[in-house]
């Protein structure tokens, strides 16, 4: 798939490894200047280097730093483009019912999956409303739509994702700004490889009831996620707005099994 995003400027979270690392990369394949960040300094200025681009170091729940490298690329480039808010976390240790739950748990997924995307945002619009242009990118998670046991605070930090974007689209869209999510569904990462995939997996012996539900019967490539944020960011989907796309092999398509 190829898109031409050729003179714009794209930043990526999260993007020092998994799905926001194959998000940059697909975008600096088709010409965009991306610019990764990540709250791992060493991590992704390595990443970075692989595609020649630029690497900063940005916490996404630290407003006064988004807003510095935000400045910053504004002032080295000009412009900003596409913003593509991928960073977030999940937890491992803590899969368990919300009455046992720990708040400082809740807190961290809140701040970064659901805040920080916010700050971001609210940053990145400024200046998009200001050039009236710009595409805004969310990764969600199905587990916004369809919720999922023993994952609570992820479950509303992802549906809070899901109403942010379409509350972002009503506003930013007089202005040229196109916002949209994106809703992956088990895609193969370092993360879920702890869970499920591995060898190791802390769950590996559910695997298979996982993959029962997913039609096409495997988890998705982080390259698939990314060529939907490509999609996205391409000037012919220039009338998708508040769209939410699913990325899940069809798993919230319906049930898959027999009863």
């Amino acid at each position: 798939m190829k898109v031409d995003l050729s003179g714009q400027v794209a930043l990526v979270t999260g993007a020092a490894r998994g799905i926001g690392q194959a998000i940059a990369g697909v975008l600096a394949a088709n010409q965009a200047k991306v610019v990764y960040t990540d709250v791992d300094a060493a991590a992704v200025e390595a990443t970075a280097g692989m595609t020649s681009s630029v690497a900063m170091r940005m916490d996404v729940t630290d407003e006064a730093q988004v807003q510095d490298v935000i400045a910053s690329v504004v002032e080295a480039h000009g412009r900003l483009d596409i913003l593509v808010n991928n960073a977030g976390v999940n937890t491992l240790a803590h899969r368990v019912p919300i009455d046992e739950f720990p708040k400082t748990e809740w807190d961290r997924l809140i701040n970064v999956d659901l805040t920080g995307l916010y700050l971001v945002s609210k940053s990145a619009g400024a200046v998009m409303r200001r050039q009236r242009s710009g595409r805004i990118i969310n990764i969600a998670s199905i587990v916004g739509l369809v919720p999922l046991r023993l994952q609570c605070a992820f479950a509303a930090a992802k549906a809070g994702v899901v109403n942010l974007t379409k509350a972002m689209a009503l506003e930013l869209g007089p202005d040229g700004i196109t916002t949209n999510v994106i809703a992956p569904g088990s895609i193969l990462t370092e993360g879920t490889e702890k869970l499920f995939y591995g060898q190791d997996g802390k769950f590996k012996d559910s695997v298979q009831r996982l993959l029962d539900h997913i039609p096409l019967g495997r988890p998705g490539t982080t390259e698939e996620i990314a060529y939907a944020v490509l999609f996205l960011a391409a000037p012919e989907a220039s009338y998708v707005n508040g769209a939410v796309l699913t990325v899940d092999g069809g798993w919230t398509a319906g049930y898959a099994r027999d009863f």
